[in-house]
């Protein structure tokens, strides 16, 4: 069965953690523990019964409340399945590189392979000339949607 406990928003993993190593030091039987930055304010524990839940909850610091009954795993399931990090991207999303050589860097997308899985950006930063990079796309993380307009102002001037 899984449950949902409230938890203060932000301190999803807080709560997931503590949990997870008092459930561990108590020897209780929880099977798993999740939360997901698209739901704010939740953690989903899998257990035998909620009276584990709340036990394992007690005097947690920003544990608020556990809800009433149990949850349907279909109601979480798209949040358990990975989807490829290319699926989320689209070209002239203004994205940062989160490894390799230019780690730390924000960039656009001006160019899409995703049968490759190779996402071809141009740096924005100062300092850099505005080359084509060609990179896979774990090594990025979106940080605003383009419009789509940029990438085609740009080829037709």
């Amino acid at each position: 069965m899984i449950f949902a406990i409230r938890t203060t928003s932000g301190q999803e993993r807080a709560v997931a953690e503590v949990l997870t190593s008092k459930a561990a030091l108590k020897k209780l039987p929880i099977f798993s523990v999740m939360f997901t930055e698209a739901i704010k304010g939740y953690v989903f524990v899998e257990a035998p019964g909620p009276h584990t839940v709340d036990e394992a909850m007690a005097g947690i610091k920003h544990a608020r409340t556990k809800t009433k009954g149990a949850i349907q795993l279909s109601s979480i399931e798209r949040f358990i399945k990975v989807r490829p990090t290319i699926d989320e991207l689209s070209d002239s999303d203004i994205v940062e590189v989160i490894a390799g050589p230019f780690r730390g860097l924000k960039a656009r997308i001006t160019h899409m392979d995703k049968v490759k899985g190779e996402v071809t950006i141009e740096l924005l930063e100062e300092g850099f000339a505005t080359l084509p990079i060609t990179v896979h796309a774990d090594y990025l993380r979106r940080t605003s949607k383009g419009t789509g307009e940029e990438v085609g102002r740009k080829e037709n001037g």
